[in-house]
């Protein structure tokens, strides 16, 4: 049922905000059909319905979130039902998104959002690249808080806390390059139970590893959710994540998590904000960071700089990236819960750089650098590798090479519950749209399909 209530006086603030994003009427209500199925409570409204909206006319909840939800995606900033002059709903399109200016508000506002998130609830805003904005520059501006974090009120937090929310983290770590994105619901579970500890008493060093650990939780979080394709859940992970390094005075950790939201805004197709969040992470921990950080730093620049088309940008970015791994020796600080990223991470990310810029020569020349990976623990970078092996031969116009990589990436990714490697299929089959008419492309691409119609 899709009651209303009604107004004498014309929603201007609705008709503003649509002549804004730039969609029309009958585009709305598609978006907010769509929507509305996601949340369980599917809605059949058409230009119709938008009409009488802009003429005073407030459906019921759900409706004004929805509506909110899909402007917010072309205008780039959240937006919220005031916003489109309706009555607030239930939902709050602001859960997470802050980033407080005062350090006494960080750990509650944290603790707030993780205590009482719930994924549903998210399915209805979406990502918006605006809400990075601030957040961003506050940290750009001020990366470290002056003030060391201590609390003297609730239950005694200690070593051994934090030593297991990173064991947690590692857990975290294996778990999601094993399985994908989609068995995320341990670290979930791990950031609501920071709660206790961050509203907790501990002594000015526990506090900041105490903060520095829970702002990598939140990192692990906000990546798996991007994995997941649930990208406005994921945002507000990862500016939990920037504001507790900045609350533990973590410059290092704090460029990490800027770095991984990049990588977020680059997979949304906002590359010259991603470029801005990378560069900006690295100019600010150049002197602090430790090499292998930054260079996952100039990685997160270079695969931006790909998918924009600029090879030298791109060139110069992995250069850089392996000249700091190659600088590592002995006596150089080399934090552990980042070894991951090795010489072999970089020739493998260099692959599907190298694609995106329509060089596959290069790419796979740059897939043969990289060291062979195994299926049973990286499952997940297997699969995404192997579909861009299979992409670059389809650019050489390869079709057997091609097509036998398009097996395999769907043989290994099928096994893990990831929206992104389900993303990389569909670009693989894509890629081979113009052998369509041969009998094992058809084959391939029916399986193919199949699969990705079930997910």
């Amino acid at each position: 049922m899709m009651s209303t209530t009604r107004s004498t006086e014309p929603n201007l603030d609705l008709e503003r905000l649509i002549e804004a994003a730039g969609i029309s009427r009958r585009t709305l209500a598609s978006r907010v059909n769509t929507l509305s199925t996601c949340t369980g409570s599917p809605r059949a409204y058409t230009h119709t319905h938008v009409a009488r909206w802009v003429k005073g006319e407030q459906p019921r909840p759900p409706a004004p979130e929805l509506i909110a939800a899909v402007l917010a995606e072309p205008l780039g900033r959240p937006v919220s039902t005031r916003d489109i002059g309706m009555a607030p709903g239930a939902s709050d399109t602001a859960l997470g998104l802050e980033f407080p200016r005062d350090p006494d508000q960080v750990l509650d506002t944290a603790a707030s959002f993780w205590s009482t998130v719930h994924r549903r609830t998210l399915l209805t805003t979406p990502f918006a690249i605006g809400a990075f904005t601030g957040p961003a520059l506050r940290w750009l501006a001020t990366p470290a808080d002056p003030t060391p974090p201590q609390r003297s009120t609730g239950r005694r937090v200690g070593r051994a806390d934090v030593d297991r929310l990173w064991k947690a983290a590692d857990q975290a770590r294996l778990t999601d390059a094993r399985h994908g994105g989609g068995t995320s619901t341990a670290v979930l579970d791990c950031l609501r139970d920071t709660t206790p500890l961050l509203r907790g008493t501990y002594t000015t060093a526990v506090g900041r590893d105490l903060l520095t650990a829970t702002a990598e939780l939140a990192r692990i979080a906000g990546w798996a959710a991007v994995d997941m394709g649930r990208h406005a859940e994921a945002q507000r992970h990862l500016i939990q994540g920037l504001r507790l390094a900045r609350a533990a005075g973590d410059t290092e950790t704090g460029a990490y998590v800027l770095a991984t939201m990049s990588l977020q805004a680059y997979l949304r197709g906002h590359l010259t904000e991603a470029i801005d969040m990378a560069e900006g992470a690295y100019e600010r921990a150049r002197h602090t960071a430790a090499p292998r950080v930054l260079a996952f730093l100039k990685m997160a620049s270079a695969h931006a700089h790909g998918r924009a088309g600029d090879t030298r940008a791109a060139s110069a970015a992995v250069a850089t990236a392996e000249r700091l791994l190659e600088s590592i020796g002995p006596h150089t600080r080399d934090p552990a819960w980042i070894r991951y990223f090795t010489i072999e991470r970089i020739a493998s990310d260099s692959a599907e750089i190298f694609r995106d810029l329509g060089h596959p020569k290069a790419a796979l020349r740059w897939s043969v650098q990289a060291a062979p990976m195994p299926t049973d623990t990286r499952t997940r970078s297997v699969g995404l590798r192997t579909a861009v092996e299979a992409t670059a031969f389809l650019q050489l116009r390869d079709l057997d090479q091609g097509l036998a990589r398009a097996d395999r990436a769907l043989d290994i990714l099928g096994r893990v519950d990831s929206a992104r490697g389900h993303d990389y299929l569909r670009t693989v089959s894509d890629a081979l749209r113009p052998w369509s008419r041969e009998p094992r492309v058809t084959d391939y691409l029916h399986r193919a399909g199949a699969f990705l119609a079930r997910t």
